[in-house]
């Protein structure tokens, strides 16, 4: 590497949650990041020193995963009360709700093209919907248990969906087939997800392990013992050459992939961390745990040697880059959302 190392630095500390935040995401122009926790709120926090925080309320259980759209005009979020909401992060919190799954949902994720959802559930299956309108669209069923996680890959083709049932599967979209199933964790699998370039994918493991697959060939190409309980979450650095997980030993660790070595470990939560995420920009990454708090780190180290890094094919911050087809789709969705608020309000 051409410049040295710097250590990823504590930059804030947000507080407000009333109970383990269980997931968090950064709008793809890293104003705004969202966290969801078991006290049944999801919270959009304005990056900007000094600004204020919402709390959006609806979910009548915990909220287990949030996911903001492409251009971070829609905010999903996922609960134990088997509903999806998609709101408005804005200050009224407008939000409109389906019923997606008939067990609690774990996952939602969007496809980078903004038209489609992937959610995952208890009911040990994975939906597609479509975000206008949230019309069901086909379910994938192969798996045997819970199924706690599901995101597309980059280019939207493929879904990966992790499982109680120790699995990882990869589902072709458009064949709605299973491609293929990582059966080499010895625990529950809690999280996965694609590399930026969507050649590989990364596993979480309550058997302490982070693997590491290409999807091409099906070989295992990294395995990461570096934590002493489970692990809970992960997220690639959006140049693709370092992970970070988040793990019950109370720790964060980032590991260099192209070294395939372990490069820090932080501390800063007390008691498990239950979720981690790199901004868009890889500037700064966040973490929740069952402390209630938010920690929010500069990552610093992102400036180094990139020269070998396998580049995805967009760049680090092209999810800002919204297509007008996805524009008109969200401003659909926007006209529902007030009119359902308006027909809610209406009924009370």
């Amino acid at each position: 590497m051409s410049c040295a190392l710097e250590d990823p630095s504590l930059e804030r500390n947000f507080k407000g949650h009333r109970d383990s935040v269980s997931s968090l995401d950064f709008s793809s122009n890293t104003k705004l990041m969202a966290t969801g926790s078991l006290d049944s709120c999801v919270m959009v926090w304005n990056m900007k020193p000094h600004a204020r925080s919402y709390r959006f309320v609806g979910h009548k259980d915990g909220v287990l995963c949030v996911h903001f759209s492409p251009s971070g005009q829609l905010l999903a979020s996922a609960s134990r009360d088997r509903t999806v909401r998609l709101w408005l992060p804005t200050v009224r919190g407008e939000s409109s709700v389906f019923k997606a799954h008939t067990g609690t949902v774990r996952s939602v994720n969007f496809c980078g093209d903004g038209q489609t959802l992937v959610t995952a559930s208890d009911d040990k299956t994975v939906k597609v919907w479509t975000v206008h309108r949230q019309k069901f669209l086909f379910s994938f069923n192969r798996h045997i248990n819970w199924v706690r996680c599901a995101k597309f890959s980059p280019d939207g083709r493929l879904i990966v969906s992790a499982s109680d049932d120790r699995t990882v599967k990869i589902w072709d979209k458009n064949s709605r087939e299973c491609v293929h199933s990582f059966c080499e964790h010895s625990g529950y699998v809690n999280y996965a997800d694609f590399h930026p370039s969507g050649t590989c994918i990364a596993a979480a493991s309550t058997d302490n392990t982070v693997k590491v697959w290409d999807i091409r060939t099906h070989k295992l190409l990294q395995h990461y013992q570096v934590h002493s309980g489970a692990v809970n979450s992960l997220s690639f650095h959006p140049a693709g050459n370092h992970l970070i997980t988040a793990s019950t030993d109370s720790t964060l660790k980032i590991l260099d992939l192209l070294e395939g070595r372990l490069l820090y470990t932080l501390h800063g939560h007390q008691g498990p961390v239950s979720c981690v995420s790199f901004s868009r920009t890889g500037d700064h990454f966040a973490s929740g745990g069952s402390d209630e708090q938010v920690l929010v780190w500069k990552t610093n180290f992102s400036a180094a040697g990139y020269a070998d890094v396998p580049k995805r094919p967009q760049t680090a911050d092209a999810p800002a880059q919204v297509t007008p087809q996805v524009r008109l789709c969200e401003v659909h969705i926007k006209e529902e959302i007030i009119h359902h608020q308006k027909a809610e309000r209406e009924e009370v």
